[in-house]
């Protein structure tokens, strides 16, 4: 790797694995022990701790703390526990993304994602690929996000938390609940309908969404949504698209229960 690519103020430890291409703006830290693939861009004021591995291409905004410890009282400092981030993420300013408080664990960010100003990302943590988070977004602990999320600005998300593929939810919304694959939420906890618009951005195929409809209508006409959605994947009409059955199998698992869909007069 050229010097050229590493400002003369950054602080670069020993021990660390730099990629091919790499680019550290001044006045960065990368702290011993760090990873960082090939073409990652890091920009200055920000500090990559050793717990941290950053796939290629991924891009850190100015200020933002990679790798920290977590926010846990009764944490040990001395535990090895880790942050990835794949591949081509972009890392906005000031964001916050806390190491695993299990010996050996990680919190992951899954690959071409991007995490807007100042959100954050408690520990243990997994977000899979393409999610996005605007600005202000606050992860608690062991949340869990499905592919394809987009979380709007202010959000909070209670730890704990799942949220399905392909799910958008509102800026400021209060989430405490499990929220399940495409859908639309907004405020605490409230399901307003599908995510169509999301859905036809991925070409999700025409039939397949009205399909999803179909469930979707079943399964919170009902207030035990756990019940009816297995009932459906075990009935002789059960759909055997991809998307539904991931819809329906969200419901399964989990222990805080379910976000409840806003019911409106004649539906």
């Amino acid at each position: 790797m050229s010097a050229g690519n590493i400002d003369s103020t950054a602080i670069i430890g020993q021990d660390v694995a730099l990629g091919e291409g790499v680019v550290i703006g001044p006045y960065a830290v990368i702290e011993e022990g760090a990873v960082l693939g090939s073409h990652c861009h890091i920009h200055s004021h920000a500090v990559i701790k050793k717990h941290a591995v950053l796939g290629e291409g991924v891009e850190v905004g100015h200020f933002s703390v990679i790798g920290g410890d977590p926010q846990h009282l009764t944490f040990d400092r001395s535990l090895a526990s880790f942050v990835v981030v794949g591949s081509r993420t972009r890392i906005g300013e000031g964001v916050t993304i806390h190491r695993s408080i299990e010996p050996n664990g990680k919190t992951v960010v899954g690959e071409d994602s991007f995490l807007m100003g100042y959100s954050h990302v408690a520990h243990d943590c997994t977000l899979e690929n393409k999610v996005v988070l605007a600005n202000g977004v606050l992860l608690g602990g062991h949340v869990t996000i499905g592919c394809e999320t987009f979380i709007g600005g202010g959000a909070a998300v209670h730890q704990f938390v799942r949220i399905g593929n392909g799910a958008m939810i509102g800026g400021l919304a209060e989430i405490s609940l499990d929220i399940p694959p495409q859908v639309l939420v907004s405020g605490r906890n409230v399901i307003s309908g599908l995510n169509l618009i999301g859905l036809k951005r991925r070409k999700v195929p025409i039939n397949e969404i009205s399909e999803l409809k179909k469930v979707f209508r079943r399964v919170f006409e009902q207030t035990n949504v756990k019940k009816v959605a297995k009932e459906i994947m075990g009935g002789e009409d059960a759909p055997d698209s991809s998307i539904c059955l991931d819809f329906l199998s969200f419901f399964g698992t989990g222990t805080r229960g379910f976000a409840k869909a806003q019911r409106h007069s004649g539906d």
